[in-house]
């Protein structure tokens, strides 16, 4: 288990002082993916580093397992360190050494035993699924390859926790869902605690299992992530939210007296239900879609309807009390 408590990180002398992390507080448990998204300047990086005290915090304690590592030695901090393997937007791979040798670099680093160091280094590249690589060297990968070897080099120590710092942002669409699901299978199999960094709502809704929301260096939510897209509560996760939703009203649109528009959103097996077509059957009302998306996180849907309701005031009134009773949320955005 992870836990960061009343962290603060400043920069800078007198005057000039930049208070990067403000009073943070997070418990990532064993074994979970945890996400911290924001945006740029958020103070991401930043709280990361701290896990692993890269990044000594100004105020505040990191605990591993109960264990304040800010109280530890240089020499105590480096056993810890062991524990934790990190990866990076850029893979820092070395350009002249095979990919078996870069993955091997760790292991020679931290006094791996030099016998088991072939076998081990086997296994990493069939872990991230690429054994035929072995003999390559990086000029001759993709981005998404390079990334691997990276996360098989974070991995080769057999560490508990894996720090994950915009690992797929220099990285395209296919690449990263590919690194993505190796995560989603490590995570599977080995039971590591994988932190990650990004500003990336689509990794974040694909891969995490919990998410923290950061704005200028403070920790403004945290949620499961069903219920980060589903009902954001603070203005930073309702925006990043909204953006991969992307389901907006047009700005031409005109909402007439006998008019009314509404945001409808759906969850699990809600979304499933025939609501705009039964409420348009059993009352007198017409309803148009202006736009909408349903989508999935770890296989359960949820979705977001944006409607324009149409009749007499007295019908919409009964339209209006059966889809309230039939959705997750109705929000009016426009009518009386």
């Amino acid at each position: 288990m992870i836990e960061l408590k009343n962290i603060d990180v400043e920069f800078g002398q007198g005057s000039q002082r930049f208070q990067a992390v403000k009073n943070a507080d997070l418990t990532i448990q064993k074994g979970e993916i945890f996400g911290i998204v924001g945006p740029s300047g958020a103070g991401k990086s930043t709280l990361v580093r701290v896990i692993n005290m890269l990044q000594q915090p100004t105020r505040g304690q990191v605990l591993i397992d109960g264990q304040d590592i800010t109280k530890l030695n240089r020499k105590e901090l480096r056993k810890v360190r062991l524990n934790m393997g990190m990866i990076f937007q850029h893979f820092n791979l070395i350009s002249g050494s095979t990919i078996a040798e870069n993955v091997a670099f760790s292991l020679y680093a931290n006094k791996y035993p030099k016998d088991k160091i072939p076998e081990r280094v086997k296994e990493l590249l069939d872990l991230v699924h690429l054994p035929e690589k072995a003999d390559a060297y990086p000029a001759n990968l993709s981005g998404g390859q390079k990334q691997r070897v990276a996360i098989a080099r974070a991995l080769a120590n057999h560490p508990e926790i894996l720090l994950c710092d915009e690992a797929t942002s220099a990285l395209d669409v296919e690449n990263t869902e590919e690194i993505v699901e190796l995560l989603k299978e490590i995570n599977q199999k080995t039971k590591i605690t994988i932190v990650f960094i990004t500003h990336e709502m689509e990794v974040a809704k694909k891969l995490f299992d919990r998410i923290a929301f950061m704005e200028q260096g403070e920790i403004k939510e945290v949620s499961d992530i069903y219920t980060a897209f589903t009902e954001p509560r603070e203005p930073i996760a309702k925006s990043l939210v909204e953006r991969v939703l992307n389901v907006s009203v047009p700005e031409a649109l005109k909402v007439g007296n006998d008019e009314e528009l509404l945001r409808l959103s759906y969850t699990g097996d809600d979304s499933y239900d025939p609501v705009i077509s039964m409420a348009s059957k059993n009352y007198d009302i017409t309803m148009d879609i202006i736009s909408g998306k349903v989508d999935y996180i770890h296989d359960k849907p949820f979705g977001v309807l944006i409607v324009m309701l149409r009749g007499e005031e007295s019908e919409r009134k009964k339209a209006l009390v059966y889809i309230e009773k039939n959705v997750y949320k109705m929000e009016k955005l426009g009518g009386k």
